[in-house]
């Protein structure tokens, strides 16, 4: 047990007191525990729980620390997530893709995301995803994280067997399935890689291309095309405007906007909106 006296000195009546208080804080049982996931919040748990003199692994089935926030060219084999045997690809970020909120506000408390003028770094109050994910492998090299994190390693089964202890299978490609015993298990996977598609009458029979904006990369494919764009969040804003420097014209369909805003864009010569598409009707000319 940790011991912390504390005398206290109170006056009654002129006549002065002293009283001893003792307070006893238990020590914490170290504790073998598995993290899920190396993005920031299974970085930051894990340095936490290291702090505390806990035994941690971190599992990250991708090959670099960062999860949301690494990016990648590659995109799923289903352009809308429906097959579920389809090729899965973590990330959803697109290239052009920038914080929406100043790097002050992403930074953990006590390792505030300052600007360098390193070279190769983005010093913009508000960055490329690029600079988040060298901010984040910051984080991990300062505080020795990186070496806890199990790379290309996916945990297909968690579980709690007798006397509470779990079971965490893990595979990677250098082995197959290996099942360790942890006294607990934080799961840090994230859950931005899951497409949610509309439910918009007669949009399946409808022949031309779709895909979800989880697959979008670069605005190239969509040279010289009409665009179509469900959505009025955060990232419809900045993949319509994307696309707009090559499409041919791009209809915004969102819901909750207010009338005297539809109708076309200003300051864009190809950028209408429009309320939400409440039906898809397909014909041939």
């Amino acid at each position: 047990m940790n011991e912390h006296v504390h005398t206290v000195s109170i006056q009654f009546d002129s006549k002065p007191m002293k009283f001893i208080m003792s307070t006893a804080t238990p020590l914490l049982t170290p504790r073998h525990v598995a993290v899920i996931g190396a993005g920031a919040g299974g970085l930051v748990a894990a340095r936490e729980l290291r702090r505390e003199g806990h035994q941690v692994v971190v599992f990250e089935r991708g090959e670099e620390l960062g999860g949301s926030w690494v990016y990648t060219s590659e995109v799923e084999s289903d352009p809308l997530g429906l097959d579920p045997n389809r090729k899965l690809i973590h990330s959803s970020l697109y290239n052009s893709l920038r914080t929406n909120l100043p790097r002050e506000s992403m930074g953990f408390r006590d390792y505030p995301f300052r600007r360098k003028e390193e070279k190769g770094r983005d010093s913009r109050r508000f960055p490329s995803h690029g600079e988040v994910l060298m901010y984040l492998k910051d984080f991990a090299a300062d505080f020795e994280i990186s070496d806890l994190v199990r790379l290309k390693t996916e945990v297909v089964f968690a579980g709690v067997g007798e006397g509470g202890k779990w079971t965490v299978r893990s595979r990677s490609v250098e082995r197959e399935c290996v099942d360790e015993i942890y006294d607990a298990v934080v799961v840090c996977n994230g859950h931005y890689f899951q497409p949610r598609l509309p439910n918009i009458p007669g949009i399946n029979a409808w022949p031309g291309k779709q895909m979800h904006s989880h697959n979008y990369r670069t605005p190239e494919p969509f040279q010289d095309q009409v665009v179509v764009l469900i959505g009025g969040a955060a990232s419809a804003v900045d993949i319509s405007r994307d696309v707009a420097t090559v499409a041919k014209e791009v209809h915004i369909a969102a819901r909750s906007v207010e009338e005297d805003k539809l109708g076309k864009l200003p300051g864009h010569d190809n950028m209408w909106l429009h309320s939400m598409v409440k039906l898809v009707i397909y014909g041939e000319n």
